[in-house]
Formats: C-alpha cells, sequence, structure tokens
C-alpha cells in the first residue's frame, strides 16, 4: 500500500480520502478545520492532523519523512505549492500534485519544473468541469462522455430512448452500423461496442443476446469521430444545441462561457452587478445579465424556454437546484446542476434535472490516475464513483505478461469487466472477442465495480521472467 498525505479536507480531499481508503493504503489527512477532521475520522480508516499544510513541522507530524505522495488540494495555490516545494526539499517525497485554480498560475508551466516549485502534477479542479461541461453540450444526448488516448477514443453513456437499439440484441449493433457504412459509400468503419448497460441501478453484463430496454443507461465506446453517427442512431433524434444559459458568472460558470460563446448563442446570469459588469467588459458575445437565476420573471423574459441546454453553476446547491428545475419547468431543453453534497447528486440524477454533476466527482479521475499502480495513464469515476473506466498499457512479450498474444476472451477478467477498445499505435480498434493483444497497447477497460481495480492492475504487472 501508498503512504499518501493529503493536504485539505474540502470537497476535493475528503472525496480522494474515501475513494483510496477503500484500496488498503495508508492515509493521512491534514486541515486547520478540525470538525471537518473529526468527520472524515468518523467515517473512514485514516489519520487526520490538525495544522497549517506548508509548515515543515505539520508535514514532519503528517509522516512526509516516508510517504510516497503528497497531494495537496487544499482551496489555496500558495499553500498548494510550497507544500510541494518543502515536500522535495526537506522530505524528498517522490510524487508531488497540487490543485492550482489560477489561470495565472497555470499559463506559466515552467513554474512547477523540480527546481522552481516541484510540482510533478497539477490539477484544476474548475478547469476540468469545463471541459467536461462543454462535452455534455457537444453531445446534447449524452449523460457522461469521457475522453481516452489523447481524445481519440470515448466512452459515452446515454439513456436508451426509441432508436434501433431498443428491443433488439447487441449482436445486431455490428451489423447496422456496418448498413449504415454502406448507405453512406465514403464513411470509412463505424464501429462501436458497449461496454455496460445500467437498469435500475442494477449491472447488466452485455453479450451479443442482451436486449436493451426503453429507459436503460448504455455505455458505450468508439472512436471520436464515429460517436456522433452513433449516437444519432441509438436516438433516433439528432437534437443540436444552439443556445444555452449559464447560471452564475463565478470560476466555473465564466470560464464555460468564454469556452462556448464562439460556437453557440450564451447567455451568462450573475445576481452580482459589479460581477456581471467585470464579465461584460471580459466575454466577447456572451451576453450577461443582473438577475437571480431563480427568478420566474427573469427566466420568462429571457426565454428560457427557448433554451437546449441550461446551465446552473452558482456555488449554492439550493440554488441550482431550484433554477435547474424552474428552468426544466419551464421549458428548457436540458437542464445541468452543479451540486457539491454527493446525497444531493444521488437523489436528483435522472429525474426532472438531467444531469447533477460534483465538482469533486469530475477531479477524482485525474487524481486516481496518478495514484494507480501499473501504466495507467487515465482513470475515470463512473456511476457516481461506484464503477471505472481504464486506460492502462501493456507492456512485456509473451513470456512475461498476461496480456501480450492472448485472445480478448481469453484474459482473466473479473466479473462484469470487459475491454472496450484498444489503441495501437494511432489506430483505435474496437475490441472483439477474438482481437489479439501486443506489446504497447492502451487498453480501455470497463469496471463495472471499483473493488476489482487491484485484479486488473494485476493483469498489467509484469512477471519476473522479464528481467
Amino acid at each position: 500500500p501508498m503512504k499518501i498525505i493529503i493536504l485539505g479536507a474540502g470537497q476535493v480531499g475528503s472525496n480522494l480520502a474515501a475513494s483510496l481508503v477503500s484500496e488498503a493504503n495508508d492515509i493521512t489527512v491534514v486541515d486547520l478545520d478540525a470538525a471537518k477532521l473529526a468527520e472524515l475520522q468518523d467515517r473512514y480508516d485514516l489519520r487526520t492532523l490538525v495544522g497549517h499544510g506548508s509548515h515543515p513541522s505539520v508535514l514532519r507530524a503528517a509522516g512526509a519523512q516516508d510517504a510516497d505522495m503528497l497531494v495537496a488540494v487544499t482551496q489555496s495555490d500558495e499553500t498548494n505549492m510550497v507544500a510541494c516545494k518543502l515536500a522535495a526539499t526537506l522530505f524528498n517525497i517522490p510524487t508531488k500534485i497540487a490543485r492550482i485554480r489560477a489561470a495565472d498560475y497555470i499559463n506559466t508551466p515552467h513554474l512547477f519544473q523540480p527546481e522552481h516549485m516541484a510540482v510533478d502534477y497539477t490539477i484544476s479542479p474548475e478547469q476540468e468541469i469545463t471541459n467536461y461541461l462543454r462535452r455534455l453540450i457537444d453531445y446534447p444526448e449524452a449523460l457522461q462522455v469521457m475522453d481516452f488516448a489523447d481524445g481519440r477514443i470515448r466512452l459515452v453513456a446515454v439513456r436508451a430512448r426509441g432508436g434501433f437499439l431498443v428491443g433488439h440484441e447487441l449482436r445486431y449493433l455490428r451489423e447496422h452500423l456496418h448498413l449504415l457504412m454502406r448507405e453512406r459509400a465514403n464513411v470509412e468503419k463505424i464501429d462501436a461496442r458497449v461496454a455496460a448497460i445500467y437498469r435500475q441501478d442494477r449491472t447488466i453484463v452485455p453479450t451479443g443476446n442482451t436486449v436493451v430496454q426503453e429507459g436503460d443507461e448504455v455505455f458505450f465506446i468508439a472512436a471520436t469521430e464515429h460517436i456522433r453517427a452513433v449516437m444519432k442512431e441509438m436516438h433516433r433524434s439528432d437534437q443540436s444545441v444552439r443556445r444555452v444559459m449559464i447560471a452564475g458568472g463565478g470560476n466555473i460558470g465564466s470560464r464555460l462561457a468564454a469556452a462556448l460563446e464562439d460556437d453557440y448563442e450564451v447567455k451568462l446570469v450573475d445576481h452580482n452587478k459589479h460581477c456581471a459588469e467585470q464579465l461584460a467588459e471580459r466575454l466577447r458575445h456572451t451576453l450577461v445579465l443582473v438577475g437571480d437565476a431563480t427568478d420566474e420573471e427573469l427566466l420568462l423574459q429571457e426565454n428560457v424556454d427557448e433554451m437546449d441546454v441550461f446551465c446552473a453553476l452558482t456555488n449554492d446547491d439550493e440554488d441550482n437546484i431550484m433554477s435547474s428545475l424552474l428552468a426544466k419547468r419551464m421549458g428548457a431543453r436540458k437542464v445541468i446542476a452543479l451540486i457539491n453534497r454527493a446525497t444531493y447528486v444521488d437523489l436528483l440524477q435522472g429525474g426532472e434535472i438531467d444531469i447533477a454533476l460534483s465538482p469533486a466527482q469530475a477531479t477524482i479521475g485525474p487524481l486516481l490516475t496518478h495514484i494507480r499502480r501499473g501504466d495507467v495513464t487515465v482513470v475515470h469515476s463512473l456511476r457516481r464513483g461506484a464503477a471505472e473506466a481504464l486506460e492502462a498499457v501493456v507492456h512485456g512479450d509473451e513470456k512475461s505478461s498476461k496480456l501480450v498474444g492472448r485472445r480478448i476472451e481469453q484474459v482473466p477478467l473479473p466479473e462484469g469487466a470487459s475491454i472496450g477498445a484498444i489503441l495501437r499505435g494511432d489506430t483505435v480498434i474496437i475490441a472483439h472477442h477474438d482481437t489479439r493483444i501486443e506489446a504497447e497497447d492502451h487498453l480501455i477497460i470497463f469496471v463495472p465495480n471499483k473493488r476489482q481495480v487491484p485484479q486488473v492492475e494485476r493483469l498489467f504487472q509484469v512477471g519476473l521472467g522479464f528481467f
């Protein structure tokens, strides 16, 4: 097990601790807020320490001398950077991760090099969420969109509604996609694979004769350039998005507006006049309004019923929930609410609110990526943390590896886990039972229960025959 020190017991820190404890790691959480730490200590098997994370004496008391990793995720960029620098200079901790919010720091990457701040990896929850929201708006029917292989492969969750999938066996998916290619003679080989199905929160392991039912949550994997075509087939409605309304002009709302305004018509509502004026100066094409997004009059006036997507991104969970419900009731097509409290997320997802997003959940993937054993390059947390999808690299040869030279059907995966796709060099291969695995392949693996992750990691370890 790894010895990990987490600085900051906020949303990101406590979610990360919860995720790692279940994998038998030795975790110490440091924060100034004793009450938050007591709450963590009650719920999980970990150590806590009250103190200032960037002070040498506190780091020493937290066991920095023999820690494998420091994850600095306090609210303060400066505290996080100083802690990483001390971890390197005083304690020689091998891996140091810092949460960085200010764009000024992020845009000065050499700042983080060993001779300067000594940060091995930076994560920026706000930027992660903005990218994530952008993908959900680009694919309006999706419940989740995850990137693998530097964006070449995507795993997408959709709710099955009509379309050719409902009521048919999965094996027809390939035939159907092949017919599709024949119709559009110029399309290259479209292929996709269903990696998992959830029916009323039960996992169904997809086989060729699984029949998809109306309302199922279907996870499918395909090369990024084919996602649109496959989704269109799954849904029978190609809803394109033109108009987006954003409630809240804070860190995330303003970033999202800036990311969208060149391609969409964007309206942003913020209740703070001063903040709205600054945003209006910074944003070029966004219409910035002063007002409260829970105000029915305002929504009516601004034609919320014509909005393709309404995003509630203020820092108040209750406001986000109320304004999303209101917008949905008044006719907005898809509503997305940013919700910090995990219990709320579970209550609301899939009801009138189409997508409930927790910031900590969006950040956990990039963090886990650096913590996983074996050569794991991407980790995504799915189904609010219950399942995971990983991208891992195969090393070794036929003697030393449990994977090289085997066909997919010969790989001893834990129950329900599946290999969905392979990146070989620059080629995307959708995995089928007879696909052979080669050294240096990147495998995209769906793991329905995160307790199975260690088993999957062991498959990638190279045997001693290698040395």
